[in-house]
């Protein structure tokens, strides 16, 4: 990656996928999207060339060291990386990409698939060398304010074989699975439950992802992670953010299957004092 243009406010780079993002110096909101490599079909060819499982693709020395860290302090230790819809973003814009997925399935399926084999074969080939994670963190948003992207039936032809061969491994060496999917994905839920997924993060309430009603219709099915309002975070008034910790906490958490987490990331205005408000709060309402 390289800078291209860098001034008081923004910051304009090449990506590690050769396309081109406009942001904040602070990183603090979504980029701008300039330009993507692939704009015509005949562009993914030599970018699925460079899209192999290969050995010198791993720090082994820094990740070893990493792991063992982990290890040693008890932690939860997971594979992470982004898989399907969402990775597909770094090639092909938004707009083109969701046109491409009705109009040639097969195509973008071919995209997902290779992507997806390159997560598994790096996995497997860690494991070989002794990483044995608990888990596996895909992050794949595939929804937006009202519904999701795409159809069920779309991400069932398109996305879902290939969430189902990984996940079907991982379970095979012990590790439990799970998706971060921001937006509205409550009409996917059904097909990320029988396609092998055991947790569903973020949960956005803005986007409609109540976390009561998702616990009440899948909470024995799916671990839920996250469905705490991030905008009463901002709010000075800290019985509102309490408010909402207590009340989804005493539905959230019976039988368990809940794990806190905000439903998007922190802003930045949020005070590090508030922040361990809403902390307190999670140990006190969060207690069996």
């Amino acid at each position: 990656t390289k800078i291209i243009e860098e001034n008081e406010e923004y910051i304009i780079e090449t990506t590690s996928a050769g396309g081109i993002r406009r942001n904040h110096n602070d990183y603090s909101t979504t980029p701008e999207v300039i330009e993507c490599p692939i704009k015509k079909k005949n562009d993914w060819v030599p970018i699925k060339e460079r899209l192999k499982p290969d050995f010198k693709r791993i720090n082994w020395a820094s990740t070893w060291q990493t792991y063992q860290k982990a290890r040693e302090d008890g932690l939860y230790v997971v594979f992470g990386a982004a898989s399907g819809y969402d990775l597909l973003q770094s090639y092909i814009k938004s707009e083109e990409l969701l046109i491409f997925m009705a109009t040639d399935p097969e195509w973008i399926k071919e995209m997902v698939d290779t992507t997806s084999d390159l997560i598994l074969e790096t996995v497997n080939m860690m494991y070989k060398e002794g990483f044995h994670f608990d888990g596996v963190w895909v992050y794949n948003d595939m929804g937006y304010r009202n519904s999701s992207l795409f159809s069920p039936s779309m991400y069932e032809e398109i996305i879902a074989p290939s969430d189902k061969k990984r996940n079907n491994w991982f379970h095979e060496h012990k590790m439990q699975t799970i998706l971060h999917s921001c937006g509205c994905v409550k009409g996917l839920i059904s097909s990320l439950i029988k396609h092998g997924f055991d947790c569903l993060q973020p949960l956005e309430v803005k986007a409609g992802m109540d976390l009561k009603e998702l616990k009440s219709e899948y909470g024995d099915k799916i671990a839920l992670f996250g469905g705490i309002n991030v905008m009463l975070m901002e709010d000075p008034d800290d019985s509102k953010i309490e408010k909402e910790i207590q009340e989804k906490f005493e539905i959230a958490k019976k039988g368990g299957g809940y794990l806190f987490h905000s439903d998007h990331s922190i802003p930045l205005d949020v005070s590090f004092k508030k922040y361990q408000f809403v902390i307190e709060c999670v140990k006190k309402y969060g207690k069996y």
